[in-house]
């Protein structure tokens, strides 16, 4: 069973409660300054306090360490309100609890005791350090080193695309403690590194969509790191905690794709009653409301495949099947919906004071983000094979 679900007692009411807050977060404070932060590309440090009041940064952390210990079922729901309105504030919990849930998961009691509290709080925010220069999805292909010298670890090397890495004050560090390892996977370790000397933030990345969250490059020359922030106290099994995250990452992507093609379908909606062509709002012709059924068709099968992969996680299920059919087909609605709504509105999609260029520019990057769609579906098809051998 996952931690979460082991201890926690979250009722319909509570989730009602809830989600009922979220929504009145949503509405005073997010949407009224998406806009604004989106286009100048800044970093919602006010947000980030109302998160820490609402508990958001310890969501999925357990209660016997300060969090909410809320099941995955109604996070994807907390995630998918927030993106209909604005998708990219959710990365900066998101990516940070994927982190808190490794530690809770394999992490050593004195590592849980440590960090867990502190980042339910949102005092120690931080994500995942994976991803490099030359490596993205083929994780063994990493170069950042470590080597042990006496009770500390000193890391070299450099990681892209690092969410929280600006603004946060740690990340989960994937590195190679024995670079000569056969396989490759077993000389792979994590290791929790605050920031220190050493850490450098080397550059925030300018992007296309997902602005206002820091994404980094990183440089790591002699950071020392002690050997008390090896997760799980054991080298070698770096590989493990870092796909063992995946399910829940995936969780999380699939819950944000269903939120964009939402909010994408809604703004469509409402916008298609106002427009008028030939004497009539642009929603009384076929071509329209062709385009509106099959939106609201994919928002609803999007959001019932991101529930059912949480349930499943929930229970303790192995579900990268279910996770990646949530993952690979929300993320494929946000883009239709997005880019259909960009066609309901026209010539005016283009111009960026209507908010629905922004939903364009964010749905691409989940289906690329926590493995590419393409690797999805032959997860996907290995698994529907596996649990059906002949």
């Amino acid at each position: 069973m996952n931690a979460m679900t082991e201890t926690n007692n979250f009722t319909s009411e509570d989730e009602r409660m809830l989600l009922d807050a979220i929504d009145s977060w949503v509405e005073k404070s997010v949407k009224p300054i998406a806009k604004e932060y989106d286009h100048e590309d800044k970093y919602p440090h006010a947000l980030v306090e109302e998160m820490k009041e609402l508990g958001l940064f310890g969501a999925t952390i357990g209660q016997q360490y300060g969090g909410l210990g809320l099941p995955a079922s109604v996070y994807a729901k907390i995630v998918t309100r927030v993106s209909s309105v604005w998708m990219a504030p959710t990365g900066i919990f998101n990516s940070h609890l994927i982190m808190a849930a490794a530690i809770e998961r394999a992490g050593t009691e004195e590592q849980k005791k440590k960090y867990l509290p502190r980042m339910a709080s949102g005092e120690l925010r931080g994500g995942l350090g994976l991803t490099e220069p030359d490596c993205g999805t083929d994780l063994q292909a990493i170069r950042t080193v470590a080597k042990k010298d006496g009770d500390h670890y000193v890391v070299n090397g450099n990681k892209i695309w690092i969410t929280n890495s600006g603004n946060g004050g740690g990340i989960l560090l994937l590195v190679k403690t024995d670079p000569t390892a056969e396989p490759r996977h077993k000389g792979m370790s994590m290791l929790i590194a605050e920031k220190g000397d050493g850490f450098i933030v080397s550059n925030k990345m300018k992007k296309l969509g997902y602005r206002s969250i820091d994404s980094c490059e990183l440089a790591f020359q002699d950071y020392r790191v002690h050997e008390s922030c090896l997760l799980g106290g054991v080298e070698g099994k770096g590989f493990q905690h870092a796909v063992g995250g995946l399910e829940l990452g995936r969780i999380n992507i699939a819950a944000r794709g269903a939120g964009i093609a939402e909010g994408a379908t809604r703004l469509a909606v409402r916008y298609a009653q106002e427009r008028k062509t030939f004497g009539k709002p642009i929603c009384e012709h076929q071509a329209i409301q062709l385009k509106l059924g099959e939106m609201a068709t994919q928002v609803e099968a999007a959001k019932l495949l991101v529930e059912s992969a949480a349930r499943a996680y929930d229970s303790g299920q192995r579900c990268d099947m279910e996770a990646g059919m949530a993952k690979y087909f929300a993320s494929e609605a946000g883009v239709f919906c997005a880019s259909e709504a960009m066609r309901i509105f026209g010539g005016a999609s283009y111009s960026v004071e209507y908010e629905i260029e922004r939903y364009y520019r964010d749905a691409m990057l989940m289906c690329i983000g926590e493995g590419t769609n393409e690797m999805q579906r032959i997860i996907i098809a290995k698994q529907l094979v596996a649990r059906n051998a002949v």
